[in-house]
């Protein structure tokens, strides 16, 4: 069996640029994934405590659920990332799914304290600690396939958010991209700016 280094793989991904594949796979994941926590906060000030709260149906999360399902899971995941299983014994995954009273100021707080100890751990990764093993449910995962993993998961409910929160803002939503209809408009711009 051939075993080779994250440092080989490394230099033999550099291309002729001389940039690390491992550098630009971080420098990715960084930027997609605050887009994602941007668009949770364009979406979150656009709603009151209630609205916060609003289930479409039984089966439906509600917003304030979402969050905190959100945070409880980076901060089992991102805790100690590479030394300690991404399901924290401490960590109470099914009431994260109960209904609660939280206002929506402390549900802010939860996702800003779930988003910065994720954002820690992902800014403190190096192109090296990509191919390290790291584990959740006692699952061996690689850290490259442990990222990829939240960056699927997260936007995932990043969309539910913003799904709900379009029903209930209906005509008052402000939209979080290109509006509809101003799709050439904007690809326009987009090519006036290069």
């Amino acid at each position: 069996m051939l075993w080779i280094t994250a440092n080989a793989i490394n230099h033999l991904l550099i291309n002729k640029n001389n940039m690390n594949l491992g550098d630009e796979f971080l420098q990715s994941a960084r930027k997609r994934l605050k887009y994602y926590k941007d668009l949770g906060d364009k979406t979150f000030a656009q709603l009151n405590d209630a609205e916060m709260h609003f289930q479409p149906n039984g089966e439906s999360n509600s917003i304030a659920v979402n969050i905190r399902h959100m945070a409880g899971n980076m901060l089992s995941r991102w805790t100690d990332f590479l030394t300690t299983d991404g399901e924290k014994e401490w960590r109470e995954r099914d009431t994260e799914f109960d209904a609660t009273a939280w206002p929506k100021q402390q549900l802010l707080e939860y996702w800003e304290k779930g988003w910065k100890c994720f954002t820690g751990a992902l800014e403190s990764l190096g192109p090296d600690d990509l191919l390290k093993t790291v584990h959740i449910r006692g699952e061996g995962l690689l850290v490259v396939d442990a990222i990829n993993r939240q960056m699927a998961h997260y936007p995932y409910h990043v969309g539910q958010i913003i799904y709900t929160a379009k029903i209930i803002r209906d005509t008052h939503w402000n939209n979080l991209s290109i509006p509809r209809g101003n799709s050439g408009t904007f690809n326009q711009q987009m090519r006036n700016k290069g």
